[in-house]
């Protein structure tokens, strides 16, 4: 499984679990009507500059880092790194940290309970959450780091990896178990 298929699982979970958090958007001009809507959840990047401040409340789901490994006698481990960053907007700053704080502590939260996302990508730990301090009021952000593992990719020539070659699995099939 590829880190884009995570991201995309990522999306959907994130957008499930934050679906009826309704967080402050900046005022319309033109109507000067007040509204609310859900954080979007955007993969990589948010499309434009001027969306970095318009689209607000938003999660930004980015790739890190993503490693392959294995250790002698044991299976290959694929994990990918992933941040989590969250804005959020409000003219009172006690209700703009608050929102953030929730937006954040939702879906940390939703990792811990479930522990796994489509039963194919594992959390480990540690999740790690920070609000950043600085004073950047009315827009208020933070961010989750996260660790994922994988599903492993398996050889199209069916050998071994080079540290299991004397190795006999005593259970029928130890990675499916895993999974």
């Amino acid at each position: 499984m590829t880190p884009l298929e995570l991201l995309d699982a990522l999306k959907a979970y994130i957008e499930n679990e934050t679906r009826d958090l309704l967080l402050p958007v900046r005022v319309d001009r033109k109507s000067g009507k007040n509204n609310e809507r859900p954080a979007e959840v955007h993969k990589m990047a948010i499309p434009t500059k001027k969306a970095e401040v318009e689209r607000i409340p938003y999660v930004l789901l980015q790739f890190l880092t993503s490693k392959d490994e294995q250790e002698p006698g044991e299976y290959p481990e694929s994990s990918c790194k992933i941040r989590i960053v969250a804005a959020t907007y409000s003219e009172d700053k006690a209700e703009g940290s608050l929102c953030l704080l929730n937006l954040l502590t939702r879906i940390r939260l939703a990792f811990l309970r479930d522990g796994s996302i489509q039963d194919r990508y594992l959390l480990k730990m540690p999740l790690e959450m920070i609000i950043y301090p600085d004073n950047t009021a009315p827009y208020y952000l933070g961010e989750i780091m996260s660790e994922w593992t994988l599903p492993t990719i398996n050889t199209e020539c069916g050998i071994p990896g080079p540290y299991l070659e004397n190795r006999t699995p005593t259970v029928e099939s130890e990675v499916e178990q895993r999974w």
